[in-house]
């Protein structure tokens, strides 16, 4: 199945903000909305963008409808999910991919809607785009970084290159060597979750991991599932986002994990990379073509 690439966005064009996981926040939304407006974009909201189901926002049929809503609807050119959350996993199977296909769109998003993007990887060939316009909790506001790096991979051509930042605490794992392949993955929970029915085939590609606020014994049993399970078997290389809000258990530490288990895999790995939960996150298009270079630090989508 060919590797399908949205159209790069125009001033005029149309985003829908939706909400497939956990209720956002009114104000984030409408903030979101600004920025995107300010891109010179035309923002349309789901129906059940502000609805409340528990933690989910809204029913299972009602987050499913505004997705394949957005995914059938020809004026619409890209997706924007308003927060991750818990719940996207319960919907992951039910996407349109016949439409995802027939008219390719980004869907932006990362946390949990990693499910959706590996669902919809494993099903439409469809590149996405791990990130988010998401509120700093200190300052009310967007990270400029952040901003700007979405609004490249929106609307502008070119390749992306993603630099290792020694002060995330991943680029102790850097290795050495080069890897070639697509980007797939995301949250690590999300990863685990979708093994044995949305997780893709990861065979030759960049195997890319984050995770935030977990045990560390989750962790452990998430990677050790994922590599008996021969999920990471012929990975061409790792790229390690940001970990964190972790803190060490009984002399363990969540470096020591991820090196206990990455290693064994015996590719390069490229860790410090600002993708994930942490300050000034990038935005990564998954299932595009990659290099990934230890030496260099750097992750190059072509």
């Amino acid at each position: 199945m060919p590797v399908l690439h949205p159209a790069r966005l125009q001033v005029g064009e149309e985003v829908r903000l939706v909400s497939p996981g956990s209720p956002p926040k009114p104000e984030d939304v409408l903030h979101t909305q600004r920025i995107l407006e300010g891109w010179g974009l035309q923002v349309s909201l789901g129906d059940n963008v502000f609805n409340k189901y528990g933690y989910l926002a809204g029913t299972d049929d009602e987050r499913l409808g505004d997705m394949n809503k957005a995914l059938r609807d020809p004026s619409v050119r890209a997706i924007v999910a308003t927060r991750g959350g818990k719940g996207s996993y319960r919907i992951a199977d039910r996407l349109d991919f016949a439409a995802a296909r027939e008219d390719p769109k980004f869907l932006v998003g990362f946390s949990d809607i990693t499910i959706l993007h590996m669902s919809l990887w494993k099903h439409s060939r469809v590149v996405g785009l791990h990130g988010a316009l998401c509120v700093d909790e200190t300052t009310g506001g967007i990270p400029r970084l952040s901003s700007e790096f979405l609004r490249a991979a929106l609307m502008s051509d070119g390749p992306t290159v993603i630099t290792s930042r020694e002060a995330e605490s991943t680029s102790q794992l850097t290795t050495n060597g080069t890897a070639r392949g697509p980007v797939l993955g995301g949250n690590l929970d999300m990863i685990a979750t979708a093994a044995g029915w949305a997780l893709p085939d990861l065979h030759g590609a960049i195997l890319f991991i984050e995770a935030v606020d977990l045990y560390l014994g989750q962790v452990d049993r998430q990677l050790t599932m994922l590599r008996n399970g021969g999920h990471l078997d012929g990975i061409a290389g790792i790229a390690v986002g940001q970990f964190t809000k972790f803190n060490p258990s009984k002399g363990i530490t969540i470096i020591g994990l991820l090196r206990d288990h990455l290693s064994r895999l015996g590719v390069p790995i490229l860790g410090g990379l600002p993708l994930g939960h942490g300050d000034h996150p990038a935005t990564v298009p998954l299932g595009a073509a990659a290099v990934l270079d230890a030496k260099a630090g750097t992750l190059t989508i072509e």
